[in-house]
């Protein structure tokens, strides 16, 4: 609550940490699942707050993929007419996540891109991101698991273990198309675990919302920009439409 209190304290001063502390108003509302507030407070950001990126963030948890990939492409390309290599692959291995969810095959080439636009750079976080979106792309292949149980040392290695949520999501992609009740109950444990102190709680409700599973006696939901039920339509959907991709010969 101080550090919140101190980023509105600079949000509100004018100066030339405005914006940055008013992204991190966003990330803040955004992890507590606020999402109202964090999209309220995203448009205010413009490009110094990074505002296409916080927009892509907060529209991908709704379960709107396409439309998170349409704000990171936006985030890539004012990066590129800045000339901020890093800050350009941060929005283009997002946007392959995103994008992984609902078309493997776009994904595939946004993860190209992304690979070309992180050569020569030592960005660990984004490399992760990359590799998260492979996941995502891949869910149904048999090695989907092992991959995970790998990244995921990485990330403790990394010290990035903030990351291990959206690893978790990945993988409850994989188990729910395959319809693996056992582990997806172990994936939503660690989750639940993982997000006891209420920052990014709503990874459970998406990873429930993915399986048709109801969500548990007691449980507060986020703050959805839309309603819960069309929330959790649109991520059952994610899978159902994998599902037939899967069947369909490639």
């Amino acid at each position: 609550m101080a550090a919140d209190a101190a980023c509105q304290q600079v949000a509100e001063s004018g100066g030339r940490l405005t914006q940055a502390a008013r992204r991190g108003l966003a990330q803040a509302a955004r992890l507590a699942s606020d999402f109202p507030t964090a999209l309220a407070t995203a448009r205010t950001l413009g490009w110094e707050g990074r505002h296409q990126r916080v927009l892509g963030d907060l529209h991908w948890i709704q379960g709107k993929a396409e439309r998170a990939a349409e704000a990171y492409l936006a985030g890539r390309l004012e990066a590129e007419q800045h000339a901020k290599a890093g800050e350009a692959a941060h929005n283009q291995a997002l946007r392959a996540l995103a994008l992984a969810f609902i078309d493997p095959h776009r994904a595939d080439e946004e993860l190209d891109l992304a690979a070309q636009l992180l050569a020569g750079l030592d960005l660990r976080a984004t490399t992760i991101n990359a590799a998260m979106a492979s996941l995502v792309r891949d869910a149904g292949s048999p090695d989907i698991e092992d991959r995970a149980r790998t990244l995921r040392t990485e990330l403790d290695v990394a010290g990035l273990t903030s990351t291990t949520p959206t690893l978790e999501i990945a993988l409850a992609v994989h188990q729910a198309l395959l319809d693996d009740h056992q582990a997806l109950a172990a994936t939503i444990s660690r989750l639940r675990e993982q997000t006891r102190d209420g920052t990014f709680a709503y990874y459970t409700d998406i990873a429930h919302f993915m399986a048709d599973l109801p969500l548990p006696d007691g449980h507060t939901p986020p703050r959805w920009l839309d309603d819960e039920t069309a929330t959790r339509t649109r991520w059952r959907t994610v899978i159902t439409t994998r599902r037939d991709l899967l069947r369909t010969p490639q």
